[in-house]
């Protein structure tokens, strides 16, 4: 079978099992794929959402955590990290910081917290990490609910990459503005912070993960920087553009969720109010 005869019908797999809440076996049971026929599914699935009336607003870039590297990946674990489109069906923001999130459909869905650029710029093809954070707007603490369509979240790198980057819906905090000197300190802050994770359930709290912002590529601003170099490796792709909004990865491990639990985050070091969200 060709290669774009392929993509396109495991593309098509994708999104059929995503519209019906199906779980389906990974994709690399049946074909060994590289990490760059991931992408090829993932534009396939990209054209195929836009011609269905899905405008893309953002990235979501996952597993910039690198403490949880070896935690996934079956034949290998994953080395690297990955990124996916965000839809203006697949992005919510909170208001003062709290949220409700129904779960109706979500395959085993799993909560991360996160850091959120919205870029006020494009970076310059060339652009070095402080050219890149020069470009941030503002900044926002988000929750990013993921999914995943194989059981028992098992998978290889391309599965997480044709799969949609096993992205659900990212909830965006309260935005904060960023002058310029702040862009400029602003991978070091970050990097220094910390954030910790508890849910509550019927009045019983419980504190879950604690993370920092080393963690994610030493900062999210590096997690950024690395996206926008990687973009200019896939021509296939629209590079990062003036308004998007950038979602940095995890600062924890990814944990699951269910219906009527309440998650609620706070930071240690950084300037960012926690979320609350709920779970309907």
């Amino acid at each position: 079978m060709r290669v774009a005869s392929l993509a396109s019908r495991l593309a098509h797999q994708l999104l059929d099992a995503r519209a019906a809440s199906r779980l389906i076996p990974p994709l690399t049971c049946d074909t060994p794929l590289s990490v760059a026929q991931g992408y090829d599914i993932a534009r396939h699935i990209l054209d195929a959402r836009t011609a269905q009336g899905e405008t893309l607003v953002g990235r979501k870039i996952g597993f910039t955590n690198r403490t949880i590297w070896p935690k996934y990946g079956e034949k290998e674990p994953i080395q690297a990290p990955i990124w996916a489109p965000v839809f203006d069906t697949t992005i919510r923001y909170a208001h003062d910081n709290a949220g409700l999130q129904s779960l109706a459909g979500a395959l085993q869905p799993r909560i991360e917290p996160e850091v959120a650029f919205k870029l006020g710029r494009a970076p310059a093809p060339g652009a070095s990490l402080e050219e890149v954070a020069d470009c941030i707007e503002w900044m926002a603490h988000a929750f990013e609910i993921v999914v995943c369509p194989f059981p028992g979240w098992k998978f290889e790198a391309a599965d997480s990459i044709a799969a949609f980057g096993l992205h659900g819906v990212l909830v965006v905090g309260d935005p904060e503005p960023l002058p310029p000197a702040s862009r400029r300190k602003l991978a070091g802050v970050l990097a220094t912070g910390s954030v910790s994770l508890t849910c509550s359930k019927k009045g019983d709290f419980a504190l879950r993960a604690a993370g920092f912002g080393s963690d994610v590529l030493d900062s999210p601003v590096h997690a950024l920087w690395h996206l926008h170099q990687l973009l200019q490796t896939q021509p296939q792709f629209p590079p990062l553009a003036a308004g998007e909004i950038i979602s940095t990865g995890t600062w924890t491990d990814a944990y699951p969720v269910e219906p009527g639990q309440t998650w609620t985050s706070a930071f240690s070091g950084v300037l960012l109010p926690g979320l609350t969200l709920s779970f309907v």
